[in-house]
């Protein structure tokens, strides 16, 4: 069963290690995967602190994380939340924790008064984006070839889910 909760900073090693555990160039940009230096970077930042975060568990372990923040910081656009980060250990993939993460996600947006939910998905992540139209998330644009990955012009998806008061 999949317990999703708020982050703590003390789940930073556990974060770190899933996120590098996860990503690939397939859901991630390779120059941020692997940094230059070679050394990994913290998970938790002044701009991505632990409440930000909400994570999945499984059996005592993080297996997930989802990053929930506004897009800008504009006060015309605080009714928007976006989805800026998501992951999966892939030991528990196909078992609903990204499911259960963008639902508490929902949750968590609903309580602070958010109208809707954005998310940003690479077009070669058909996975992901299975799951987010399964959840309700419609495609609002799409920015042709906006990324050059691996040898391959990749489109950003551009995804939203707008979300009922009454829940």
């Amino acid at each position: 069963m999949v317990h999703v909760r708020l982050a703590r900073a003390a789940d930073e090693a556990a974060l770190a290690s899933l996120d590098s555990a996860a990503w690939s160039s397939q859901s991630g940009f390779p120059s941020v995967i692997q940094p230059a230096d070679g050394q990994p970077a913290g998970f938790f930042s002044a701009d991505n602190p632990p409440e930000k975060h909400l994570v999945a568990e499984a059996d005592d372990q993080i297996v997930g994380y989802v990053r929930l923040k506004p897009p800008t910081p504009l006060r015309e656009n605080e009714h928007v939340l976006q989805v800026s980060g998501i992951a999966v250990d892939p030991a528990a993939r196909r078992r609903g924790v990204a499911a259960a993460l963008l639902l508490a996600a929902e949750q968590h947006a609903r309580a602070r008064n958010a109208r809707k939910i954005t998310l940003r998905v690479f077009g070669s992540n058909q996975p992901a984006i299975r799951v987010y139209r399964r959840l309700g998330y419609e495609t609002e644009g799409i920015l042709r070839e906006e990324f050059f990955i691996d040898g391959a012009y990749v489109d950003d998806i551009l995804m939203a889910k707008h979300l009922r008061p009454d829940g």
